[in-house]
């Protein structure tokens, strides 16, 4: 099955098929948004596997989120009902992540990370722990983020204070 877009333009990678046979990505996954879907699509596009890292509760709390999130298997629930949708789940492996490196860290399988701009600090970390462990370093597909109509980032802090739904439309 097609990969849902955006818009109607193909990319080189989609033309191309999927690089990587393992990619990684991971996120608290809270409201998933239209932001959270650019970044799902690309980890699809470029590889034939795709490994889900989806903050604990625990961990999510740790990251002192200025609103309530909805809990674990919701959030994995509502992740697996966008990919069954888009024809993908048997192409994902979600996992729980405990930290902000996760399985990437440690994975030799893994060959890329899906990250957005804000999290590519995190992403030049990982693989500095890799080459640590003798392991080789991922390639880092960082992905813009998506600016809702007031020309600001997409998030679920917006979305949860009611400033934005999950498409970035004002909410008046």
């Amino acid at each position: 099955m097609a990969l849902p877009k955006e818009s109607t333009a193909g990319t080189k990678a989609e033309a191309e098929g999927p690089k990587y046979d393992l990619v990684a990505m991971a996120g608290t996954f809270d409201v998933l948004h239209r932001g959270h879907r650019k970044l799902l699509r690309q980890a699809f596009t470029i590889g034939r596997r795709v490994m889900i890292g989806v903050t604990t509760d625990k961990f999510a709390r740790s990251l002192h989120k200025p609103h309530k999130f909805d809990p674990y298997h919701k959030r994995k629930k509502e992740l697996e009902r966008v990919l069954s949708k888009w024809g993908l789940l048997s192409r994902a492996q979600i996992v729980p992540i405990f930290d902000r490196f996760g399985q990437a860290a440690s994975d030799r399988h893994i060959q890329a990370l899906v990250v957005s701009r804000r999290t590519l600090k995190t992403a030049q970390q990982i693989n500095v722990k890799r080459k640590a462990k003798g392991l080789k370093p991922v390639v880092i597909n960082p992905i813009d983020l998506i600016l809702a109509e007031d020309h600001r980032p997409i998030s679920s802090t917006r979305i949860r204070r009611g400033r934005i739904d999950r498409e970035g439309k004002l909410v008046r």
